[in-house]
């Protein structure tokens, strides 16, 4: 076997965020056949490989296809956001792949009036941001709270809230939301 196959798994499955049990309960193949094959004391068959990289998931020619694999950059221009949506609302997300990733940073923008809707939002995680000018009204279980340039919030995202630009100018704010909602 080349010990490029196991070195591939291990930074396939570390790029993801997996652990070799994650990944063979995921997989369905065991933790030491994993093992043994990111140490190179196992030649995996095609079959078993790719079910392995079901687990991420990837396919055969992505798990080959890229021999000199680059870093992920750690810094990125302000034109490398990647806007996920835009509107009387712009979110512009740091990252364009946040698959292994644990959190999402985006930077917000609300025009005058705009707001995540009507209904509250609830999901698994947590979420925080730090307003950077203009002022936004966060209602959180029911209580309303009005923030202003500097102002932060963090709290489990399964609490009922929603967002609301109450001023004349635009709100502007950075935010981080653990694990990513893409």
């Amino acid at each position: 076997m080349s010990p490029d196959i196991g070195t591939r798994l291990r930074t396939t499955r570390q790029k993801h965020g997996l652990s070799q049990r994650a990944l063979a309960k995921k997989s369905g193949i065991s933790n030491a056949t994993i093992s043994l094959i990111e140490s190179g004391k196992l030649n995996p068959s095609v079959a078993v490989l790719k079910k392995i990289l079901d687990g991420v998931p990837m396919d055969l020619s992505t798990f080959f296809s890229d021999d000199d694999p680059q870093p992920e950059p750690a810094v990125f221009r302000s034109d490398e956001l990647v806007a996920i949506a835009s509107g009387k609302i712009s979110f512009r997300q740091v990252g364009r792949d946040l698959s292994g990733k644990n959190v999402q940073i985006l930077h917000e923008h609300y025009t005058p009036g705009a707001s995540t809707g009507q209904s509250t939002l609830s999901h698994v995680g947590q979420e925080g941001g730090v307003i950077i000018r203009g002022h936004i009204e966060l209602t959180l279980e029911g209580e309303k709270f009005i923030l202003g340039p500097g102002d932060a919030y963090y709290f489990e995202s399964s609490r009922p809230h929603r967002f609301r630009n109450i001023g004349t100018e635009e709100c502007e704010l950075v935010s981080a939301c653990s694990p990513p909602s893409v």
